[in-house]
């Protein structure tokens, strides 16, 4: 599959089948993260892979009661370890560097014929409390991971001419 199969495929699932994801498939996306670009190749971040179910389970709880994360086999959270540096534009380095390296996974794992949903609602020094995340380090977002059961339809989009310009704003 190439890319712009993976992002036209990639849909936010919220209902997984029981079946396990493979190890090598989870090794692949976790590596796609890996290899993801990053601010002066800092590689400020550090993502935490959940299979326990009861702390899948209490992750979901955590996520604003988002119960269908708990049936997903694996849950992984995107932590920025540096999370208040700044790249000389003024952006904070963290969400950025972490959100490439997410999508970087997500898009891997359409490939593998996994599906997975961007989870950005969750209470964050619970999610910390559960899995002994330290201070100074943020979730800036988690995902579950596994086998879609359901394929929803692609979402509207606006029209290219609504989001891009060229040469100055207009």
């Amino acid at each position: 599959m190439d890319v712009m199969s993976a992002i036209r495929k990639r849909r936010s699932i919220r209902k997984f089948k029981s079946k396990p994801v493979e190890e090598n498939k989870l090794q692949e996306i976790l590596e796609a993260g890996r290899l993801s670009p990053s601010a002066s190749n800092r590689q400020d971040w550090k993502f935490i892979v959940v299979r326990e179910k009861d702390k899948i389970n209490e992750i979901a709880i955590a996520s604003n009661n988002q119960s269908f994360i708990a049936s997903a086999p694996v849950v992984i959270v995107a932590c920025s370890t540096n999370p208040t540096r700044r790249m000389s534009g003024g952006q904070l380095a963290g969400p950025i560097d972490v959100s490439i390296a997410v999508t970087h996974m997500i898009l891997k794992a359409v490939e593998e014929g996994l599906g997975s949903c961007w989870i950005g609602a969750y209470n964050e020094s619970k999610i910390k409390s559960i899995l002994g995340i330290p201070e100074g380090v943020s979730v800036v977002a988690l995902f579950p991971l596994g086998y879609p059961d359901e394929d929803p339809p692609p979402r509207p989009r606006k029209e290219f001419k609504e989001v891009f310009v060229f040469e100055k704003w207009q």
